[in-house]
């Protein structure tokens, strides 16, 4: 069973979340909060696994909040919830250890896939959202000689192919098609890139790889 917190200020919406999430059979709302305070509150109290937050929420925002959850012991994961694809706010919370971001108008569907993504360890990148606030950002990047001294280095040749096929927002499954290899050997290769690179999942392999110059 997974166990979901629902963070957002608007009690409708989290009652939508809430009734959605209650018709499948491996998913559970164990608590809600209306802003940043009170969900870091409710993961001290209740044992949860993914948070579902809102980015923009009064008093503590859904950044502020995803960092300080993500600083406690055995935290659980974020996905971040925004209203709009250029919204700020959560690539900022990508960095402040969410594990992925989806919009508030994906279909259910979506929604219950990228939960149960998350809670497995992986990250829920959308290729077109993230492209595009990345894209927002890109005068902040730096720029590919000064990304080719970094760490990125330790990289095998083909590590680097599986690094930028996961920038550009492919699936294991793609990867391993592209590449004529087994998923398996995928997952393996990301692992490595993970442990090479010093980074916690797949999201933190996209902002990475723009940041360093190495994918636009």
């Amino acid at each position: 069973m997974i166990r979901v917190l629902l963070a957002d200020d608007q009690r409708l919406v989290r009652t939508g979340f809430r009734m959605l999430l209650q018709t499948q059979p491996d998913l559970t709302v164990v608590a809600e909060a209306g802003d940043g305070d009170e969900a870091i509150e409710a993961v001290r109290a209740h044992r949860v696994d993914v948070v579902l937050m809102d980015v923009r929420m009064p008093t503590v925002d859904g950044v502020t909040a995803c960092r300080r959850i993500r600083a406690l012991p055995d935290p659980p994961r974020v996905l971040v919830l925004t209203t709009f694809d250029l919204d700020e706010y959560a690539f900022a919370a990508i960095r402040a250890g969410a594990s992925g971001f989806l919009l508030k108008d994906a279909p259910p569907e979506d929604l219950l896939a990228a939960i149960r993504v998350v809670h497995s360890g992986d990250a829920v990148v959308a290729p077109s959202t993230t492209r595009r606030l990345l894209e927002r950002f890109a005068p902040y990047l730096p720029d590919g000689e000064r990304a080719t001294a970094g760490p990125a280095g330790a990289l095998t040749e083909r590590e680097h192919e599986v690094l930028l096929l996961v920038a550009r927002g492919r699936s294991n499954a793609e990867i391993a098609g592209e590449l004529f290899v087994a998923e398996t050997t995928v997952k393996s290769h990301i692992s490595r890139i993970l442990t090479k690179l010093g980074l916690r999942d797949r999201v933190q392999i996209v902002v990475y790889a723009y940041q360093h110059g190495l994918a636009r």
